[in-house]
């Protein structure tokens, strides 16, 4: 069973995938694997190359700042960057999970309903948080960033009341213990229909 883990940025997506790892349950995740993807894919590089320009890749290393500037100021732009990472990690993805032993998977991935990648998924867990303590998180894990720059990243993405309508599952991130515990009735939950 596939399993989409997804929220808005700084909701703590990430720690709802560890607690899951912590029980035993294998989790990609998405960003760090298009990071991945994006400094070593050739085919990847040159699709970036050729809409952003050289730039991306001074020194031939990645310039994850300046691709962040750039798509997620222009709309246009970020659709086209997610149009050739996306496939990538997908088939990336897929190749991962028919090597794991469990009874299900989580895919960690930011903008599931953004894509419209939902069909991809058996279920998907939606991971929330107030937007100020999400912004709060951000600004903490990143110093270099801007309140704009935060803001411009929450503005990409659907409002948690529009993917709630698609999620099974929804985890409210606000208390280390209680979210545990969530995790702990979800994984139950799924352990059961898988």
């Amino acid at each position: 069973m596939i399993v989409g883990l997804t929220g808005g940025i700084g909701s703590g997506k990430t720690t709802v995938g560890t607690m899951f790892e912590e029980l035993g349950v294998p989790v990609y995740n998405s960003d760090e694997e298009a990071k991945k993807l994006m400094g070593t894919s050739r085919k990847v590089r040159n699709a970036i190359v050729r809409l952003l320009g050289e730039l991306a890749y001074p020194e031939g290393e990645l310039d994850r700042a300046y691709i962040s500037e750039r798509i997620f100021a222009n709309e246009s732009l970020l659709k086209k960057m997610n149009a050739i990472v996306h496939p990538a990690v997908r088939k990336h993805f897929l190749r991962w999970a028919e090597k794991q032993k469990s009874p299900y998977v989580i895919q960690e991935t930011a903008i599931i309903f953004e894509i419209g990648s939902q069909e991809f998924y058996d279920r998907i867990i939606l991971v929330t948080a107030p937007r100020d303590i999400r912004i709060e998180r951000i600004m903490k894990r990143n110093e270099n960033i801007s309140k704009k720059s935060v803001l411009e990243r929450i503005q990409n993405q659907w409002k948690d009341s529009e993917k709630i309508k698609g999620s099974d599952y929804v985890i409210r991130n606000l208390d280390l213990a209680r979210t545990r515990s969530e995790v702990l009735k979800v994984h139950q939950s799924l352990l059961a229909s898988s």
